[in-house]
Formats: C-alpha cells, sequence, structure tokens
C-alpha cells in the first residue's frame, strides 16, 4: 500500500457517490448509460470474490464491500426505482461486443489458468472498455450535463493515481503487473476522450 493507491480508492469511491448522489437528487437517470454501470458491477464482482477465500486486510475487506454495495444499488436506482428516467433508446451500445473478446482474452491471457484467476483477469480487461457504452451515449445524443464534473473529476483523478501507483511500486518494489498496467493505460486513453467529448458536448 502507498499514498497513490489509498487516494486512488478513495478518489474512485467518491466518483460511485457522487453519481449516486447525483440520481438520488435529481431522481434521474437521464444521460446516465445503464450498460456501463451494468459492466461495473459485473467488474467488481468478478474481481471480489476472493472476499471468500482470501483475507488480505480490514482496510482491502472493507473498500470491497463498499464498492459491490455502491455498484449495486447504482443498477437498483437505474433499472428499478427511477427505471421511468432511463433512456434506454440512446444506451444501445452492444454489450456482446466487449464481453466476448474480453472473455476470450481472460483465458488466453492470465497469470495462471485457474477460475478466481481467470474471473479476476476478465474483470481487469473488462474494466478497461466498461466506460464504452457511456461514451456511445453521449456521442450519439450530443449531451453530458447530467454526468457532473465532480464524478468527471474524481474518476480522471482515480486512474491518474493509480498510474503513480505503478509508476512508484516499479521504483520501489520492483513490482511490474503487465496485465493491470496495459489494461489501465487503456482505461485512461478512453476517460481522456470521455473529459474531451464533455467539454465539447456538455456545455
Amino acid at each position: 500500500m502507498n499514498i497513490f493507491r489509498i487516494l486512488g480508492d478513495v478518489s474512485h469511491l467518491l466518483a460511485m457517490i457522487i453519481l449516486l448522489l447525483k440520481i438520488l437528487k435529481s431522481k434521474s437517470c437521464a444521460g446516465i448509460s445503464g450498460k456501463s454501470q451494468i459492466l461495473f458491477t459485473l467488474v467488481f464482482t468478478t474481481r471480489y470474490l476472493d472476499l471468500f477465500t482470501t483475507f488480505i486486510s480490514v482496510y482491502n475487506t472493507v473498500m470491497k464491500v463498499i464498492f459491490l454495495i455502491c455498484a449495486y444499488i447504482t443498477m437498483y436506482m437505474i433499472y428499478v426505482k427511477f427505471r421511468k428516467t432511463f433512456d434506454s433508446e440512446n444506451d444501445s451500445f452492444r454489450l456482446e461486443f466487449l464481453l466476448v473478446p474480453v472473455t476470450g482474452l481472460s483465458f488466453l491471457e492470465n497469470h495462471s489458468f485457474t477460475p478466481l484467476e481467470i474471473l479476476w483477469t476478465f474483470s481487469i480487461y473488462l474494466e478497461s472498455v466498461a466506460i464504452l457504452p457511456q461514451l456511445f451515449m453521449i456521442s450519439k445524443t450530443g449531451e453530458a450535463e447530467t454526468i457532473t464534473t465532480h464524478y468527471l473529476f474524481f474518476l480522471g483523478l482515480y486512474r491518474a493515481l493509480y498510474i503513480a501507483n505503478w509508476v512508484w511500486r516499479y521504483y520501489t518494489e520492483n513490482f511490474y503487473d503487465q496485465i493491470a498496467v496495459v489494461s489501465g493505460v487503456v482505461q485512461t486513453i478512453f476517460y481522456c476522450d470521455f473529459f474531451y467529448l464533455y467539454v465539447t458536448k456538455g456545455r
């Protein structure tokens, strides 16, 4: 653990909480891609199955549980509580275009061919592209006003801090996880596109 990892986790959590508060305050899911949230929920679910097999630390366990709770509450808000405000017509990205190649890649390129390791790898690859349905939706509608500047800021900060975390661990621990780093860089590139779309279309 280092300060960049901790701040990255906090930033990610704040982004999720901000999104939830946005939905609750406006009582609307307009402009939010439910399909991206499905993918993020799948990311957390497959990544944190080790909660049942491995104890790392209290911090690690608590953060995993909170991420899972926030993800499933967001899903409930979009598809149950405020489903009438959900723009399903414009949230039309074909998830199989992401799920099929990500599943195949997780079987082909992983650290070890075990169920939990494959699911962890699947979650890493999937997280790198999970924002694409949201990007597609914004491109299609030309609107980004329901995604707040604070939400975008903390998502971007989360990625920036995790890059700093990888650099720190490489120089201090000689640790390098190629799967996580490459997937993280890809994800960061997509978020840069997200910021660009927000600035150009969200005003």
